[in-house]
């Protein structure tokens, strides 16, 4: 049928005019877009790539017969309809990027001073309610403050420093946890003999004579649940605050009139040039913290691209929305993904705006090759294994469902964009 229909309309605008051919002229513009229509069906059903359009040969034929009916159609058609038949998947993501990514300045702006607003009454609250805690300035982290933005909807990390004693705390490598992994690392705690319990003001957050990850968070999330009034502090923010009630979570979701923000508090500790940040694990790890490699990938990720004016950030900025839309691949989280372009980008040398497509392939590809491995290094320490946070079967979910999306003939489709 698809093929029918085609051949019929080209014999028809090269064939010389007969009697059929001159009432064919006659017929109305709504028949002609009926068939124009079935057309467009039939190439829907087959999943042909868009790029090579199923009217091409015959409006290459045109010009031969200026008074035929294909002529007609193609004068009495929208401006506005032909060109979607022939985006590229280069125009398509440039077009995703423009429609659905891209926020105004203004609203980067607003976005990050409604967050600064925020961190500023939580801190306030703290050193109000615990003031034997020591915690460090708070300061603001996370894709709002490095462009990476998606459907209008912001997110921004408020990081909170633990400050530490270093006599009475030492951090110990992943290896030597009960985890055996070098992403990790146990806070234990020493001099017990000479400094007892109550020595240090961390002291009450200490389980099995480890700092614990869940202890700080679950004190700190009944602090943002059940003891900030945020419908008052909203009011004066001009905006709606509510904590979320996810599990574990310590969130607040911020609805203001032109977006909307998504504040995650992160307790953190420094060890050395390293970052920490309490992981969310249940047991055995529920004393654990996650080294955090955020910093340096964004900082990273940066240089290359002002360097030679790359679109590794966009790229990151597609990937990252299209996998959160979907239920399996949006396990994966951006990290991962953003570890992947750098490696990519010692071996890929061209990240022009003219191989985004191209290289948004090649990060999804690699990303399928490290799920069948079950391992993605980390690009500053290549034992830390980036997909250890997913379960196997999780792992294969994500793997399969990929693979299936890469080996559809048209990958925009595939990705709804």
């Amino acid at each position: 049928m698809a093929s029918f229909l085609p051949g019929q309309l080209i014999d028809r605008a090269t064939n010389p005019p007969d009697e059929d051919d001159i009432k064919a002229k006659q017929k109305s513009l709504e028949e002609s877009w009926e068939e124009l229509t079935l057309i467009k069906s039939v190439s829907k059903v087959q999943r042909r790539d868009l790029d090579e359009p199923l009217l091409t040969p015959v409006l290459n034929v045109i010009p031969k017969e200026p008074g035929g009916c294909l002529l007609s159609l193609e004068a009495s058609s929208p401006v506005g309809s032909r060109p979607l038949l022939c985006l590229t998947l280069q125009e398509k993501l440039l077009s995703f990027y423009q429609d659905r990514i891209s926020i105004s300045e203004a609203k980067k702006v607003l976005g990050k001073q409604l967050a600064e607003d925020i961190s500023t009454e939580l801190q306030n609250f703290l050193k109000n309610k615990s003031p034997d805690l020591p915690f460090g300035s708070v300061f603001l982290s996370g894709c709002l403050c490095d462009g990476l933005v998606g459907l209008n909807r912001l997110e921004v990390s408020l990081m909170l420093p633990l400050v530490l004693e270093p006599s009475l705390w030492r951090l110990v490598p992943g290896e030597q946890t009960v985890v055996n992994d070098p992403r990790f690392g146990m806070v234990k705690r020493t001099g017990l003999e000479y400094f007892p319990r109550g020595n240090s003001p961390w002291d009450r957050f200490m389980v099995g004579g480890y700092l614990s990850s869940n202890a700080v968070n679950d004190t700190l999330r009944k602090i943002l649940v059940a003891s900030i009034n945020w419908p008052v502090i909203g009011s004066m923010l001009e905006c709606t605050i509510r904590p979320s009630m996810a599990p574990k979570e310590i969130k607040l979701e911020v609805s203001h009139e032109h977006f909307h923000l998504d504040v995650t508090l992160c307790p953190t500790i420094n060890a050395g040039d390293q970052t920490f940040v309490a992981a969310i694990l249940e047991e055995p790890g529920e004393n654990l913290w996650e080294q955090s490699f955020y910093m340096a990938e964004v900082s990273k990720l940066k240089d290359r691209d002002a360097c030679d004016s790359g679109v590794r950030q966009c790229c990151l900025n597609i990937l990252k929305v299209i996998l959160e839309e979907h239920p399996f691949w949006s396990k994966v989280g951006t990290g991962p993904l953003t570890h992947i372009i750098l490696h990519l980008s010692q071996k890929e040398l061209d990240w022009s705006e003219a191989m985004l497509a191209e290289r948004l392939r090649d990060v999804l590809e690699e990303l399928v090759q490290s799920l069948a491995k079950g391992f993605l290094p980390c690009f500053f320490d290549s034992k830390v294994n980036l997909l250890s946070h997913l379960l196997p079967e999780e792992v294969e979910e994500i793997g399969c469902t990929l693979y299936e999306a890469l080996a559809e003939p048209d990958l925009a489709t595939a990705f709804n964009l």
